[in-house]
């Protein structure tokens, strides 16, 4: 005979139609609810907004945009890749995404039987009645069998390997949440931290402005072409100053020390921004010299351009929508399995072994064939409302998964659409404030002259001074809105989970 010809083998063919139609039957019947996904309860279109640039239609999505491409400056793309790197939240992320794998895999895992060998002796000495000295009787046995496995006809251990699915799903999403919110940390702290590292140069070159002055102004003073209320007033204004100087190196150091925690590890030096010093560091000097040249503020690095989109494309690219989602498809695969606990629910244990006196006859002919096989049913009578409370209570969760998805997608449509507020209003502040910036520039410059040479007085040059240190400042504080704005759109819109293909 030939076994490998099928018509040699006909004793496997029901064997093997047996097994096919028991898969069928276990795989047949399902409770879970049909999966629908809710309608979208937000508009059709972002909010409509005067001056809004859109970048060009072949700019590419958010979610299709890699970090690397997005982030132009390249010390902050070293930043980033350090902080993906070392970040604990997203080794917290990564390792629950493993968590959730094993805990789906041992719910696949209920849905086969489990088989093991076991083996036991024992040894015993019954000293029957009259008997002059126990007698020792011995018993082995060694089995290959399986545990108690359900059959799954109503669905139940399948609706618990779905919602174990879900979750692994959800968790997987999860950590893309979690590394674009990183990315968008990182750049946001680094954008703050070049902006404070500036204001801190310009509370340096304002203070040195005004010891300058007040240098002039005691000079003058004592020679007595200036009253004592022009000396306090320069006091007052050096010591504002000061105290703005304070300020900000307490806000650089808190900036370079969240840094640092993002980054996972000290932050290389090279990597902070420097401070320059402002110029003479003595009141000689700086009265020697006139203070005409101004800095400006310069100006952050920008980011690549990207289109705002449809809002109906968040549902399917932004990961926190789409884990919302992945935990109601396990919400509503719970509920099968709160409806299988009302119907029957039948197990399989069963074993083949051998059972001998001794241990030497246990695998010879000494040993007996032994086998055990034990069916199971429960059907659930009076349970005093407990299966009942559990569908509600599933279907309640179902709800509240319902609900938490909703709210996703109303917060994602209004962070896209705060987002796409500032980008619309910040550039033409921007262009205001230069401009304004630049005039209070000329305006000090010129008054400074014109005090030096005994044509202006004192007050002005003071009103001169603090109008420029306040647009300076808030120039400053628009650049670093209207960057933060663009990384905001980034996140919001679903950017930052997707890596940039390696080189060659």
């Amino acid at each position: 005979m030939n076994p490998s010809h099928p018509a040699d083998r006909p004793a496997h063919a029901p064997l093997r139609l047996g097994a096919v139609a028991l898969a069928a039957m276990l795989s047949a019947c399902s409770l879970i609810p049909a999966y629908e996904r809710p309608a979208a309860p937000v508009a059709s279109d972002w909010p409509s907004t005067a001056g809004l640039s859109v970048a060009g239609t072949d700019a590419r999505a958010a979610a299709d945009l890699p970090w690397q491409d997005f982030v132009q400056d390249a010390t902050l793309r070293e930043l980033v890749a350090l902080a993906l790197e070392g970040n604990r939240d997203l080794r917290i992320a990564v390792q629950a995404i493993e968590q959730a794998r094993a805990q789906y895999q041992i719910r696949r895992a209920d849905q086969f039987p489990t088989i093991g060998v076991s083996a036991s002796a024992s040894r015993s000495a019954p000293n029957p009645a009259g008997a002059s000295a126990p007698s020792v009787a011995s018993s082995y046995s060694v089995a290959l069998g399986g545990a108690s496995w359900e059959l799954d006809f109503f669905g139940r251990v399948a609706a618990l390997k779905d919602v174990a699915l879900a979750s692994y799903l959800a968790t997987e999403e999860a950590r893309k949440t979690a590394q674009i919110s990183l990315i968008a940390s990182v750049a946001s702290t680094w954008l703050q931290l070049k902006t404070d590292t500036e204001l801190l140069l310009l509370s340096e070159r304002t203070l040195a402005t005004r010891e300058q002055s007040l240098a002039l102004i005691r000079l003058r003073f004592e020679h007595g072409a200036s009253s004592a209320l022009d000396l306090r007033q320069g006091e007052s204004l050096v010591a504002s100053a000061q105290a703005a100087r304070a300020q900000q190196q307490r806000l650089r150091a808190q900036d370079i020390n969240l840094l640092t925690l993002l980054v996972g590890a000290p932050v290389p030096e090279r990597l902070i921004p420097a401070l320059v010093a402002p110029g003479p560091a003595t009141a000689s000097a700086r009265l020697a010299e006139p203070a005409t040249a101004v800095a400006a503020v310069p100006e952050l690095p920008g980011f690549a351009p990207i289109p705002a989109g449809l809002p109906s494309g968040l549902l399917l690219r932004r990961p926190d929508i789409r884990a919302a989602e992945q935990q109601l498809i396990g919400a509503n695969a719970n509920i099968g399995a709160a409806r299988a606990n009302f119907f029957p629910r039948i197990t399989l244990t069963a074993g083949l072994g051998r059972v001998s006196s001794d241990l030497d006859g246990l695998l010879g002919s000494g040993g007996s064939k032994a086998w055990s096989f034990a069916p199971s049913l429960l059907l659930p009578l009076f349970d005093m409302g407990r299966n009942q409370a559990g569908l509600e209570a599933a279907q309640a969760g179902r709800e509240i998964a319902v609900a938490q998805y909703e709210k996703a997608i109303q917060s994602a449509f209004r962070e896209v659409a705060d987002a796409l507020a500032s980008r619309a209003t910040l550039n033409d502040q921007l262009a205001a404030l230069r401009a304004q910036a630049e005039a209070e520039r000329a305006r000090f410059e010129l008054a400074e002259l014109r005090f030096r040479n005994g044509v202006a007085s004192h007050l002005d040059l003071l009103d001169a001074q603090r109008s420029l240190f306040a647009t300076q400042q808030a120039l400053a504080q628009a650049q670093l809105a209207q960057r933060a704005a663009d990384v905001q759109l980034y996140k919001a819109l679903g950017g930052g989970w997707i890596e940039a293909a390696p080189a060659g």
